[in-house]
Protein backbone atom coordinates (compact mmCIF):
# COMPACT_ATOMS: atom_id res chain seq x y z
CA UNK A 1 0.00 0.00 0.00
CA UNK A 2 2.69 2.35 0.93
CA UNK A 3 4.80 1.59 -1.84
CA UNK A 4 1.37 2.25 -4.11
CA UNK A 5 1.71 5.96 -3.24
CA UNK A 6 5.62 5.93 -3.07
CA UNK A 7 7.30 5.96 -6.10
CA UNK A 8 10.50 6.36 -4.30
CA UNK A 9 9.69 3.02 -2.52
CA UNK A 10 11.17 -0.62 -4.00
CA UNK A 11 8.79 -2.47 -6.15
CA UNK A 12 7.56 -5.13 -3.06
CA UNK A 13 9.30 -8.16 -2.95
CA UNK A 14 7.90 -11.34 -3.80
CA UNK A 15 5.20 -10.01 -6.62
CA UNK A 16 5.11 -12.61 -9.40
CA UNK A 17 2.82 -12.64 -12.77
CA UNK A 18 0.66 -15.72 -14.00
CA UNK A 19 4.10 -17.73 -15.05
CA UNK A 20 6.10 -16.92 -11.78
CA UNK A 21 8.46 -13.93 -13.08
CA UNK A 22 8.97 -11.10 -10.95
CA UNK A 23 6.13 -8.58 -11.90
CA UNK A 24 8.27 -5.54 -10.99
CA UNK A 25 7.18 -3.22 -14.39
CA UNK A 26 3.49 -4.31 -13.68
CA UNK A 27 3.79 -2.84 -10.62
CA UNK A 28 5.12 -0.08 -11.79
CA UNK A 29 2.97 0.75 -13.50
CA UNK A 30 -0.58 -0.08 -11.63
CA UNK A 31 1.25 2.68 -9.21
CA UNK A 32 0.88 5.19 -11.77
CA UNK A 33 -2.38 3.92 -12.70
CA UNK A 34 -3.30 4.70 -9.26
CA UNK A 35 -1.73 8.59 -9.12
CA UNK A 36 -3.34 9.13 -12.72
CA UNK A 37 -7.08 7.92 -11.31
CA UNK A 38 -6.84 9.92 -8.18
CA UNK A 39 -5.26 13.26 -9.87
CA UNK A 40 -8.26 13.25 -12.53
CA UNK A 41 -10.83 12.57 -9.68
CA UNK A 42 -9.67 16.14 -8.33
CA UNK A 43 -9.08 17.71 -11.16
CA UNK A 44 -12.78 16.92 -11.37
CA UNK A 45 -13.78 17.62 -8.24
CA UNK A 46 -11.85 21.05 -8.13
CA UNK A 47 -12.13 22.64 -11.71
CA UNK A 48 -11.83 26.19 -11.06
CA UNK A 49 -8.42 25.12 -8.83
CA UNK A 50 -6.66 23.52 -11.83
CA UNK A 51 -8.43 26.22 -14.36
CA UNK A 52 -6.15 29.15 -11.86
CA UNK A 53 -2.94 26.97 -11.50
CA UNK A 54 -2.70 24.98 -15.18
CA UNK A 55 -2.96 21.73 -15.76
CA UNK A 56 0.69 20.99 -15.40
CA UNK A 57 0.97 22.67 -11.65
CA UNK A 58 -2.10 21.56 -10.76
CA UNK A 59 -1.37 17.71 -11.59
CA UNK A 60 1.70 18.21 -9.94
CA UNK A 61 0.49 19.59 -6.77
CA UNK A 62 -1.76 16.87 -7.07
CA UNK A 63 0.97 14.34 -6.78
CA UNK A 64 1.95 15.97 -3.27
CA UNK A 65 -1.59 15.91 -2.10
CA UNK A 66 -2.67 12.21 -2.67
CA UNK A 67 0.61 10.91 -1.01
CA UNK A 68 -0.20 12.69 2.14
CA UNK A 69 -3.81 12.50 1.94
CA UNK A 70 -4.79 9.33 0.37
CA UNK A 71 -8.20 7.81 -0.01
CA UNK A 72 -10.11 6.71 3.21
CA UNK A 73 -13.29 4.98 1.55
CA UNK A 74 -13.49 3.74 -1.89
CA UNK A 75 -16.40 6.33 -2.87
CA UNK A 76 -14.37 8.75 -4.75
CA UNK A 77 -16.91 11.33 -5.12
CA UNK A 78 -16.26 13.27 -2.08
CA UNK A 79 -12.23 12.31 -2.26
CA UNK A 80 -10.27 15.60 -1.66
CA UNK A 81 -11.61 17.20 1.54
CA UNK A 82 -8.26 17.54 3.07
CA UNK A 83 -7.41 20.17 -0.14
CA UNK A 84 -8.70 23.75 1.46
CA UNK A 85 -6.53 23.22 4.68
CA UNK A 86 -3.43 21.49 2.45
CA UNK A 87 -3.70 24.43 0.38
CA UNK A 88 -4.12 26.68 3.40
CA UNK A 89 -0.68 25.10 4.50
CA UNK A 90 1.79 24.73 0.98
CA UNK A 91 4.17 27.18 1.20
CA UNK A 92 4.77 27.49 -2.83
CA UNK A 93 1.36 28.85 -3.02
CA UNK A 94 1.32 31.09 0.11
CA UNK A 95 1.23 34.09 -1.93
CA UNK A 96 -2.47 33.19 -3.63
CA UNK A 97 -4.03 32.74 0.00
CA UNK A 98 -7.61 32.60 -2.07
CA UNK A 99 -6.83 29.84 -3.28
CA UNK A 100 -7.95 27.89 -0.25
CA UNK A 101 -11.17 29.14 -0.40
CA UNK A 102 -11.87 28.40 -3.80
CA UNK A 103 -11.31 24.68 -2.98
CA UNK A 104 -13.94 25.10 0.14
CA UNK A 105 -16.24 26.36 -1.95
CA UNK A 106 -15.78 23.88 -4.91
CA UNK A 107 -15.89 21.00 -1.79
CA UNK A 108 -18.92 22.58 -0.59
CA UNK A 109 -20.87 22.57 -3.74
CA UNK A 110 -20.05 18.79 -4.00
CA UNK A 111 -20.91 18.42 -0.44
CA UNK A 112 -24.59 19.74 -1.56
CA UNK A 113 -24.94 17.83 -4.78
CA UNK A 114 -24.26 14.18 -2.99
CA UNK A 115 -26.23 15.52 0.04
CA UNK A 116 -29.39 13.71 0.70
CA UNK A 117 -33.22 15.01 -0.28
CA UNK A 118 -35.25 16.45 1.76
CA UNK A 119 -38.64 18.13 0.88
CA UNK A 120 -39.28 21.70 1.27
CA UNK A 121 -41.53 22.26 4.26
CA UNK A 122 -44.66 24.84 3.76
CA UNK A 123 -44.36 27.71 6.31
CA UNK A 124 -47.46 29.70 5.20
CA UNK A 125 -49.75 28.20 8.27
CA UNK A 126 -46.83 30.73 10.79
CA UNK A 127 -48.33 33.50 11.94
CA UNK A 128 -45.54 36.04 12.57
CA UNK A 129 -45.07 35.44 16.02
CA UNK A 130 -44.88 31.25 15.85
CA UNK A 131 -42.25 32.08 12.74
CA UNK A 132 -40.16 34.36 15.34
CA UNK A 133 -40.05 31.36 17.55
CA UNK A 134 -39.71 28.46 15.32
CA UNK A 135 -36.56 26.58 14.93
CA UNK A 136 -35.92 25.81 11.69
CA UNK A 137 -34.56 22.43 10.50
CA UNK A 138 -32.10 23.40 7.35
CA UNK A 139 -31.83 20.63 4.30
CA UNK A 140 -28.90 18.45 4.38
CA UNK A 141 -27.68 20.09 1.38
CA UNK A 142 -27.30 23.47 2.78
CA UNK A 143 -23.89 24.91 2.99
CA UNK A 144 -22.45 28.20 4.09
CA UNK A 145 -18.94 29.25 3.74
CA UNK A 146 -17.27 32.05 5.02
CA UNK A 147 -14.57 33.59 3.37
CA UNK A 148 -11.77 36.60 3.59
CA UNK A 149 -11.67 36.63 -0.51
CA UNK A 150 -14.64 37.25 -3.31
CA UNK A 151 -14.47 33.49 -4.07
CA UNK A 152 -17.92 33.05 -5.46
CA UNK A 153 -17.28 35.43 -7.62
CA UNK A 154 -13.79 34.15 -8.44
CA UNK A 155 -15.79 30.80 -9.11
CA UNK A 156 -18.45 32.78 -11.41
CA UNK A 157 -15.68 34.62 -13.48
CA UNK A 158 -14.07 30.92 -14.55
CA UNK A 159 -17.18 28.61 -14.76
CA UNK A 160 -19.88 31.30 -16.37
CA UNK A 161 -18.06 34.02 -17.44
CA UNK A 162 -18.89 36.22 -15.06
CA UNK A 163 -16.83 39.80 -14.20
CA UNK A 164 -13.65 40.15 -12.95
CA UNK A 165 -14.21 39.62 -8.94
CA UNK A 166 -13.44 42.52 -6.89
CA UNK A 167 -10.85 41.83 -4.14
CA UNK A 168 -13.35 41.57 -0.65
CA UNK A 169 -14.82 39.25 1.76
CA UNK A 170 -17.80 37.19 0.35
CA UNK A 171 -20.10 35.18 2.29
CA UNK A 172 -21.68 32.31 0.73
CA UNK A 173 -24.87 30.44 0.81
CA UNK A 174 -25.28 26.85 -1.29
CA UNK A 175 -28.35 25.33 -1.44
CA UNK A 176 -29.67 22.78 -3.46
CA UNK A 177 -33.68 23.62 -4.82
CA UNK A 178 -34.03 20.67 -7.27
CA UNK A 179 -30.95 18.18 -8.72
CA UNK A 180 -28.03 21.10 -8.35
CA UNK A 181 -26.44 22.68 -5.66
CA UNK A 182 -26.77 26.98 -6.57
CA UNK A 183 -24.48 29.36 -4.66
CA UNK A 184 -25.20 33.17 -3.50
CA UNK A 185 -23.52 36.18 -2.32
CA UNK A 186 -24.95 36.65 1.11
CA UNK A 187 -25.70 40.35 2.52
CA UNK A 188 -24.16 41.93 5.55
CA UNK A 189 -25.63 40.13 8.75
CA UNK A 190 -26.62 36.58 6.43
CA UNK A 191 -24.25 34.43 7.35
CA UNK A 192 -24.12 35.20 11.50
CA UNK A 193 -28.58 34.82 10.76
CA UNK A 194 -27.94 31.33 8.62
CA UNK A 195 -25.57 30.05 11.32
CA UNK A 196 -27.53 30.47 14.06
CA UNK A 197 -30.26 28.53 12.47
CA UNK A 198 -28.03 25.91 11.46
CA UNK A 199 -26.92 25.95 15.31
CA UNK A 200 -30.39 25.26 16.39
CA UNK A 201 -31.67 28.65 17.23
CA UNK A 202 -35.23 30.39 16.49
CA UNK A 203 -35.62 32.80 13.67
CA UNK A 204 -35.94 35.35 16.10
CA UNK A 205 -32.31 34.53 17.50
CA UNK A 206 -31.08 34.18 14.48
CA UNK A 207 -32.57 37.87 13.58
CA UNK A 208 -30.73 39.26 17.01
CA UNK A 209 -27.42 37.63 15.62
CA UNK A 210 -27.44 39.01 12.47
CA UNK A 211 -27.32 42.79 13.94
CA UNK A 212 -28.20 46.01 12.95
CA UNK A 213 -28.99 46.30 8.89
CA UNK A 214 -29.55 42.77 8.00
CA UNK A 215 -32.59 42.66 5.99
CA UNK A 216 -34.32 39.05 7.00
CA UNK A 217 -36.44 38.98 3.93
CA UNK A 218 -33.53 38.88 1.22
CA UNK A 219 -32.12 35.70 3.23
CA UNK A 220 -35.58 34.10 4.14
CA UNK A 221 -35.88 34.54 0.04
CA UNK A 222 -33.04 32.40 -0.74
CA UNK A 223 -33.95 29.77 1.66
CA UNK A 224 -37.35 29.54 0.34
CA UNK A 225 -36.91 29.74 -2.79
CA UNK A 226 -33.91 26.87 -2.51
CA UNK A 227 -36.03 24.50 -1.09
CA UNK A 228 -33.42 24.95 1.86
CA UNK A 229 -36.11 24.95 5.02
CA UNK A 230 -37.32 21.59 5.13
CA UNK A 231 -39.04 21.21 8.70
CA UNK A 232 -39.58 22.71 12.04
CA UNK A 233 -37.69 21.39 15.59
CA UNK A 234 -39.55 20.12 18.24
CA UNK A 235 -39.10 20.89 21.71
CA UNK A 236 -37.83 18.38 24.04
Amino acid sequence: MAALLDPEMAVPAGLVDARGQPAGRRFSVYRNNVAGSLTDVLAAGFPVLEKLLGAAYFRALAGVFLRAHPPQTRMMMLYGADMPVFLAGFAPLAHLPYMADVARLEQALRESYHAADAAAHDLSALGPEPFMAARLVLAPGVRLLRARHPVLSIWRANMEGGPAPRMQAEDVLIVRPEFDPVAHVLPTGGAAFVAALLAGDSVGAAFEAAGDGFDVNVVLGLLVGGGAIVGLKEDL
